[in-house]
């Protein structure tokens, strides 16, 4: 819902619908945080988190700031695909247009054949033949 609008209007949202949530978390954490020994690996992980407030609750004041990594997520699963065809002497481009192309259509139980190590050699056969 809030993806896509404008961050002043993302401001404007979490102040209304997140900072109240946000600032009853902290209470929380920080009745909870009192109630325990500093040994406690609980106490330990809430420390953790209310040294890192500020940068936890940044989001609030800066619609700019996305609250998932997804599309970081996404980039590193690209990086990886494209590493490892070069890691197997494989054109990434060549490897991913021609799996995409195909994968649509390409038995879920045999899925293993579009690895590029799997590629490669079909590939080969493939031209020989």
């Amino acid at each position: 819902m809030i993806n896509g609008m404008p961050a002043g209007d993302r401001v404007a949202m979490r102040q209304r619908e997140s900072r109240p949530v946000v600032a009853d978390l902290e209470n929380w954490m920080r009745a909870a945080r009192a109630r325990l020994s500093r040994h406690a690996e609980t106490a330990k992980a809430i420390d953790y988190m209310l040294t890192r407030w500020p940068a936890f609750t940044r989001f609030l004041d800066d619609g700019r700031i996305c609250l998932s990594n997804n599309a970081a997520e996404r980039a590193a699963a690209i990086y990886t695909l494209i590493a490892t065809a070069k890691l197997n002497a494989i054109n990434p481009q060549a490897w991913l247009a021609n799996v995409l192309a195909r994968i649509a259509d390409h038995p879920a139980s045999r899925l293993d054949e579009l690895l590029p190590w799997h590629w490669k050699v079909a590939q080969k056969q493939a031209a020989a033949a």
